[in-house]
């Protein structure tokens, strides 16, 4: 049975629909209202407030701690310093993406890690030999992300100073009394901030900024907008987009980074070993057989496929996290994994996994589609990652 994370108390009276998920043990809201339309739209062009406290949370400390964090991720930690964060994968033996998430250098010995999965017994595991210690910290810490072209006003109405805030760098703040962490970061590919608070203190920090968010237009924001955000962005989502190696039933479930596009993440040049990097330096001369890849979805050819039937097509409330074949010349050559359309940019979008040779920007592609319970294909071209990618997100902030 899932319970409240530390902001229950005030997300539950707000949440209209009642449309809740589980996640990681937690209540999550995937809608506050009925229609998550004016949550998607505060993302995009005001503020939402999003719960993200679910998330695990691990601090590494000690003589060897950077050593530890370098020992498992693809990133080279010895780049990182105090007041920087970096998002990065991790893998295992054979290089293939266990999960990945952000590490944040808190100070020259502490790191905090945040992951979608639990991970605290591999991070133990690999921390055997060195002087080092890793807590869990996950139900301590809670989180709220704050993201959308207001956000960096609003926070700065609220008495935290974030002009000077780099993309995903952060700073320490108070707001309403509570010491926090603020980092410029975010899961919606927008301008944004992620707020690390004590888990007893969360409310306070919640109120603080709904209070001064009136004159921002902030909005409480649930799973079913950030989703359909996180595709325009080009962000993968683990268990959908890939499948975590610990927890893949077959070999071809899993996924290296260079598949996911995640090379420019992978460090193979750094001075400390880590774990998989022999099967990453292999891939990285043989190249890798398929790719993380977009599609937009042709959507006058979906209008005639249902025009067939006598049907008007409809763009879907939400997105789908249902794989679906994609073909080439009536062969199949992967599977679009994420797809949504996409209010913003007015087109149906999807992210999809497909063989190396078919992987092109411009490549044409069928993708299977259900009308009236018989399947069907429509066209699809793949196109570059992301899909949307304004400005503001990494320029400094109008405050």
């Amino acid at each position: 049975m899932p319970i409240g994370t530390a902001v229950h108390e005030r997300t539950l009276p707000l949440c209209e629909s009642l449309n809740y998920r589980e996640w990681s043990g937690y209540f999550a809201v995937s809608s506050y209202e009925v229609h998550h339309h004016h949550e998607y739209n505060a993302i995009r062009n005001a503020a939402a407030l999003i719960d993200i406290s679910p998330l695990f949370k691990y601090v590494v400390s000690g003589r060897d701690a950077r050593r530890l964090v370098d020992r498992i991720v693809t990133r080279d930690m010895g780049q990182i310093a105090v007041g920087q964060m970096v998002y990065t994968p991790w893998c295992d033996e054979q290089g293939k993406v266990i999960d990945d998430g952000t590490v944040m250098r808190l100070d020259e010995t502490t790191f905090r890690w945040t992951a979608a999965d639990p991970s605290l017994r591999w991070i133990r595991q690999n921390a055997l030999g060195l002087e080092v210690q890793v807590e869990d910290v996950s139900s301590k810490v809670a989180a709220l992300a704050l993201q959308g072209p207001t956000s960096a006003r609003l926070l700065q109405a609220a008495g935290a100073d974030v002009s000077s805030l780099r993309y995903f760098r952060f700073l320490r703040a108070s707001l309403a009394g509570v010491p926090v962490e603020i980092s410029r970061n975010g899961y919606t590919g927008d301008l944004g901030y992620e707020i690390w608070i004590p888990w007893e203190r969360a409310v306070t920090v919640w109120d603080a900024l709904m209070e001064t968010g009136r004159g921002f237009d902030i909005h409480p924001t649930g799973m079913l907008a950030l989703d359909m955000a996180r595709i325009e962005a080009g962000l993968v989502l683990i268990e959908v987009d890939y499948v975590g190696s610990r927890r893949a039933l077959i070999e071809d479930q899993k996924s290296t980074p260079h598949e996911l596009g995640f090379e420019r993440l992978v460090g193979l040049g750094k001075s400390e070993p880590f774990v998989g990097r022999a099967a990453l330096e292999a891939e990285s001369r043989r190249g890798p057989q398929r790719r993380l890849v977009g599609l937009e979805l042709d959507w006058s050819d979906l209008e005639r496929q249902f025009e067939k039937v006598g049907l008007t097509p409809s763009a879907p409330a939400a997105a789908s996290r249902v794989a679906v074949p994609l073909y080439r010349r009536g062969r199949q050559v992967g599977k679009a994994t994420s797809t949504t359309w996409s209010p913003t940019l007015k087109r149906m979008i999807a992210l999809a996994t497909v063989g190396i040779e078919d992987s092109a920007p411009g490549t044409r592609l069928q993708i299977e589609i259900t009308v009236e319970a018989t399947r069907r294909t429509a066209g699809a071209v793949v196109v570059p990652l992301p899909f949307f990618n304004p400005p503001r997100k990494t320029a400094v902030p109008a405050v």
